[in-house]
């Protein structure tokens, strides 16, 4: 039986997101913008995950905590062109605007 946010669209897509960002080739001297981002979107699929078992003012939080942990990393995917991070800056405002439908 999945869990709630196993359900959600939103985490699915933030899941694809922080996958590709931990797999992905940087160039070289480019490993704290790497760290960051990969923290960053690791945030936002927690929080997401988080935020669903919440209610009220709590959900609210972990969401807007998310958004922000998205818009880090597509600043950082703005600042280093890799293969595929335009695709990924894309899922970044999808996750941004299906959060803010939720309440975040």
């Amino acid at each position: 039986m999945q869990m709630a946010h196993e359900r959600l669209d939103v985490y699915k897509v933030a899941l694809e997101v922080g996958r590709w960002t931990l797999r992905s080739r940087w160039p070289r001297g480019t490993s704290d913008l790497k760290n960051r981002a990969v923290r960053a979107s690791a945030s936002v699929a927690l929080n997401i995950a988080e935020g669903s078992l919440r209610r009220g003012k709590a959900q609210t939080h972990h969401f807007e905590i998310a958004r922000g942990s998205a818009a880090e990393t597509l600043t950082v995917l703005q600042l280093v062109d890799l293969p595929g991070g335009v695709a990924q800056q894309h899922n970044l405002r999808r996750i941004d605007r299906m959060l803010q439908k939720l309440g975040g």
